[in-house]
């Protein structure tokens, strides 16, 4: 919404400790991506983390995807699952597609 967009910007990041990390696993847009480069560059943050960007997918003009940015993890917004959630999705999603070919749909949601 309006009233969180931005709602880390440069006068916020300011605020925190030099040593601080900032992670991200909300949304996107909560935090300004210019100025959260602009912090990691001055060196004024001890790192940050990502898993959502303001744009998804990213743009290639996002300043987060920047090669020069020290201190800075994203990771895919799947970064939650564990590898045998995945697997596990994958399987159903087999078992689902199996199912409904064979006339037996399965996990239906009416």
């Amino acid at each position: 919404t309006e009233q969180t967009r931005n709602l880390i910007g440069a006068r916020e990041l300011q605020l925190m400790k030099p040593s601080a990390f900032l992670i991200n696993a909300a949304r996107g847009g909560l935090v300004d991506e210019q100025a959260l480069a602009d912090a990691l560059r001055r060196g004024h943050l001890g790192g940050a983390a990502t898993d959502v960007l303001t744009s998804e997918p990213p743009r290639d003009d996002n300043p987060l995807l920047a090669p020069d940015l020290p201190r800075l993890i994203i990771t895919p917004h799947s970064a939650w699952g564990s590898r045998e959630a995945r697997q596990r999705i994958v399987a159903q999603l087999a078992e689902n597609a199996t199912a409904f070919f064979a006339g037996s749909p399965l996990r239906q949601v009416n």
